[in-house]
């Protein structure tokens, strides 16, 4: 049963830092996509971050420079360090891992979320 969960989140000051973690299990992680996504309230869900099973990664322009993706695929985790958080940032994080078979059929798996608040 693949399983994702994520950590890490809860409230921060502006200005300050967090980092979240997505544990991975019952697949095998090195293979797959990663990314990390978030939902504000009344908002649509976009991509914040991506990194491939090779390494390139992708960020949204709301986030260079101050959100880090990266992935440890002995530990089957990958992280989302987050700098200079703004109250824009504010939202559910979730994790995503995904790949494309031979067939070109996509399987995506997803993290329950955790909440991220911004607020003085």
């Amino acid at each position: 049963q693949v399983q994702l969960v994520e950590s890490g989140g809860g409230l921060v000051q502006p200005g300050g830092s967090l980092r979240l973690s997505c544990a991975a299990s019952g697949m095998s992680f090195s293979i797959y996509a990663t990314a990390w996504y978030r939902q504000a309230p009344g908002k649509q869900r976009e991509l914040v971050a991506s990194i491939t099973s090779g390494g390139r990664t992708n960020y949204a322009d709301s986030v260079k420079g101050r959100f880090t993706i990266s992935r440890d695929n002995n530990k089957n985790t990958i992280y989302l360090q987050m700098n200079s958080l703004n109250p824009e940032d504010t939202a559910v994080y979730s994790c995503n891992a995904n790949w494309i078979d031979i067939d070109r059929t996509r399987y995506d798996y997803w993290g329950q979320g955790t909440q991220v608040t911004v607020s003085s």
